[in-house]
């Protein structure tokens, strides 16, 4: 096997955090692909907002904050045409950024592995770019053939291996849905979805649909809904804190950030951040209230094969066709299992950016670190530890 290609830093993950760190190692005047390499797993630029769906438009969900030197571009978040998918914007503006400050991002990349290599890391990752058949057979990347008529099978994706000194893993949430269990759901007849799945609302049309969860991304599916489905029932596993102002202020941005910081400096798993926040009340979802359409009920107790059941006194039952799981994400940490950095408590023990069982780890957009402007501040703080021990 030959050797692995040697950095100082590899960042994994183009998305808020990711970036952020790849700025301010560029203002510290490392280079990319000899001092520092990126992987990203998806396609294009734009982070997991190019995977959101193409109804969603700035300033309808949690704000995008600037990235650190996007002014020099001449753009901003602030200023964008939100009268366009915020996908798109968010993937030009991101794809702009990578170009004007030479980041030389490889997508799309899947990382599979982190694991110790002496006093380095060693990081196996594969290219999942689509290789032509012809092609695929030259480098040999078939499997073995197959004792029928059948076409071959997919090409192996080529796989590649990088020796680094540093890593800032920079993964986010997108990639590991969270869906909790409720007795029944292997019963349904319907289509479980999560938020990671929801592409356009005509898909509901005419359907009886559950959405399940408590934060923005639910509200937003129940106002898309509401002239297209046939029926509509929001449930939410605790009651909706609604806040009376247009958008979430610094105390209680403040407050969600403090939980989240408590739980990661403990190794426990991460608290909601609705749970923290609460939901303002924008003039939309003000007007949705009034109606009657956001009036969450309490969580049900089970799943039959076209509907949802409320044992106990009050029972009742709402008719099903699909249920529509905005019950949020968890870290995508998958990859970093081989270094045996999660603690008994369900988290990773991190503080100020850097793992604590684990001095060449740093998580970027982890924690309190997780809203756009906390990635941002992480980038700055995550790059100067760095330096300093380089």
């Amino acid at each position: 096997m030959t050797s692995p290609e040697r950095v100082k830093v590899v960042v994994i993950g183009a998305g808020q955090a990711g970036l952020s760190v790849a700025y301010y190692l560029r203002r510290f005047e490392l280079v990319a692909d000899d001092d520092f390499v990126m992987l990203d797993r998806a396609p294009g630029p734009g982070g997991a907002w190019q995977h959101r769906w193409s109804s969603l438009r700035l300033g309808t969900a949690h704000r995008v904050n600037d990235l650190p030197g996007m002014a020099e571009l001449g753009v901003s978040f602030d200023t964008a045409d939100r009268t366009l998918p915020a996908k798109e914007v968010v993937a030009d503006y991101y794809g702009r950024f990578e170009q004007h400050f030479d980041l030389r991002v490889r997508r799309p990349m899947n990382v599979r592995a982190v694991a110790n290599e002496g006093v380095d890391l060693l990081v196996q990752y594969e290219d999942l770019t689509p290789q032509p058949v012809e092609e695929a057979k030259a480098k040999g990347l078939f499997g073995r053939r197959r004792k029928t008529f059948e076409e071959p099978p997919a090409p192996s994706a080529p796989q590649h291996r990088l020796a680094t000194q540093f890593l800032v893993n920079a993964t986010g949430t997108w990639g590991s849905p969270f869906v909790p269990y409720y007795p029944g759901m292997a019963d349904f007849a319907g289509r479980h979805l999560h938020t990671s799945d929801y592409v356009d609302a005509a898909d509901f049309r005419g359907q009886h649909v559950v959405v399940v969860g408590g934060g923005t991304s639910a509200i937003g599916f129940m106002l898309e809904l509401e002239d297209v489905a046939a029926g509509l029932t929001w449930v939410s596993r605790r009651p909706i804190d609604w806040l009376d102002r247009q958008e979430l202020d610094l105390e209680g941005a403040s407050a969600a950030v403090a939980l989240q910081d408590e739980a990661a400096r403990s190794g426990r798993a991460l608290p909601s951040v609705v749970s923290g926040t609460g939901v303002p009340k924008s003039r939309r979802i003000a007007a949705g209230i009034e109606r009657g359409l956001l009036v969450a009920r309490p969580m049900f107790d089970r799943i039959e094969p076209d509907r949802v059941v409320w044992d106990g006194d009050d029972g009742g039952m709402a008719r099903a066709d699909a249920i529509i799981w905005a019950t949020g994400f968890r870290p995508d940490l998958r990859h970093l299992s081989p270094l045996k950095l999660r603690e008994k408590a369900g988290g990773i023990t991190v503080g100020q950016g850097a793992s604590w069982n684990d001095p060449r780890i740093f998580l970027a957009g982890y924690g309190p670190q997780a809203s756009t402007i906390g990635a941002n501040r992480a980038g700055r703080m995550i790059a100067r530890q760095i330096m300093a021990m380089l």
